[in-house]
């Protein structure tokens, strides 16, 4: 893995991923993400990983129920969150689904697959009870990862994002 970016040369444009999610904070990476991808001339990639668990052969039928709703659930989130984007900086994000329990595992793929990403973008729970589980695995391996790594606090309100970004 570390194929080259490509982000700023001819014919290419810079992207910033953001994982979507069903978190509160949620909202924060894409407000950034999408203000960033206006601020740079940029786009943004969401991504929703769908974790469908073991399929056992015996309930094959069951595991795809739960996949189609599954995928029902996160192109509701998508929807939702490039609703919210285009309604901030007027763009329209490219959708991406990815299936897989280790969502980390499911990121880095995206990135290797696309040499436009610069930049991943998570939002932080703002609880006492830390920052979620997936900032807190990216965290862990941050220093590995192709492409800076952006957190944003869960706490940051529209305006605060409006001057970082």
């Amino acid at each position: 893995m570390n194929t080259k970016r490509r982000s700023y040369e001819s014919g290419h444009k810079p992207k910033c991923l953001v994982l979507v999610d069903e978190t509160p904070e949620c909202d924060r990476a894409v407000y950034y993400a999408s203000r960033w991808a206006v601020r740079v001339g940029g786009g943004v990639v969401m991504l929703r990983v769908i974790d469908t668990g073991d399929r056992n052969q015996q309930w094959l039928g069951v595991a795809d129920i739960m996949r189609a709703e599954a995928l029902e659930e996160a192109n509701i989130a998508l929807d939702r969150a490039s609703g919210r984007a285009n309604g901030l900086a007027a763009i329209t994000p490219e959708r991406v689904f990815r299936e897989g329990a280790d969502p980390r595992e499911q990121i880095l793929d995206v990135i290797e697959n696309d040499v436009d990403i610069a930049l991943l973008v998570l939002a932080a729970a703002a609880g006492a009870e830390g920052p979620g589980p997936i900032v807190t695995a990216v965290a862990k391996t941050s220093g590995a990862f192709p492409i800076p790594v952006t957190i944003v606090p869960g706490n940051l309100s529209d305006e605060d994002l409006d001057a970082l970004s």
